[in-house]
């Protein structure tokens, strides 16, 4: 009887270290962030780049010279009324004595900066602008570098109404701006959301937010958005002068249809039936 072969002992095989599997799963998660952080910085756009103020004054002009014809052809346009509320309090006037328009935003903010440019040019029908600026939204926010202008050094003189405002702070989220305490009792009263851009007209109506979205002049200039703003049949004009015949129209209410030769057109007159 022969004596059985003794089996080959078979050397363990190295079992993987524990350490192995989360560290590969941390390195992908890793590669992940980093190529998404490289998307976004090919995809962000760049803030447009600063207006001479030559440039900026021709912004201006273009937007405070829009001819009557303008308006009317657009009508209400594409902007939403759905925003403009009646509210009920004490009248509010200006320091001047006069139905006060009040604003209250800031300029990081995008839906600010695209309501904007409807209020100057419905504000400039009844009165007279100075040292509005141009800027842009916040370039981390959404919409980002959304072109604007902005008031906090503006100022604006009419015989009709008042216009204060707030710009609470800069494209980069610093203090600009603080609300007084009766300021600040409005916004609580009638945009206790604190949705911003909130608008106050005399306490007879209040606006929260934008009539149209920001990225209707994304990427565009300044001056590209106010020429487009003459051509009644661009997408651009019928938001923004359809969202300024809205506001006329509550700023007529206002100031009881004064001056007439703003608050008496047909377009406004019809607008004025819409609103509550």
């Amino acid at each position: 009887m022969s004596a059985r072969r003794p089996r080959p002992v078979r050397k363990p095989v190295a079992r993987t270290p524990v350490w192995v599997m989360p560290a590969a799963v941390l390195a992908g998660l890793a590669l992940l962030v980093a190529a998404f952080l490289v998307i976004r910085w090919y995809t962000t756009p760049l803030p447009p780049p600063p207006l001479a103020s030559g440039s900026n004054a021709a912004v201006v002009a273009t937007l405070t010279g829009l001819p009557a014809s303008e308006f009317d052809s657009v009508g209400q346009g594409s902007a939403t009324n759905n925003l403009i509320k009646p509210i009920s309090g004490s009248p509010l006037n200006g320091p001047n004595g006069k139905p006060e328009v009040f604003y209250y935003g800031a300029e990081f903010c995008p839906y600010c900066a695209a309501q904007r440019w409807p209020l100057v040019i419905a504000l400039s029908r009844f009165g007279t602008f100075s040292g509005l600026q141009t800027t842009s939204s916040s370039s981390s926010d959404v919409f980002p570098n959304t072109p604007t202008l902005t008031f906090r050094n503006a100022t604006y003189s009419s015989q009709y109404l008042d216009f204060v405002s707030v710009e609470t702070t800069d494209r980069d989220r610093n203090p600009l701006q603080t609300p007084s305490a009766a300021q600040q009792q409005l916004v609580s009263s009638y945009d206790p959301g604190g949705t911003i851009p909130f608008i106050d007209v005399a306490n007879r109506y209040a606006i929260s937010g934008a009539m149209y979205t920001p990225d209707t002049i994304g990427g565009m200039s300044w001056q590209a958005v106010a020429d487009a703003a003459k051509d009644p049949n661009s997408t651009q004009a019928k938001a923004i002068i359809g969202s300024a015949n809205l506001m006329t129209a509550a700023i007529c209410k206002a100031t009881s249809d004064q001056p007439a030769t703003v608050c008496s057109s047909t377009t406004i007159q019809s607008l004025e039936k819409n609103l509550k």
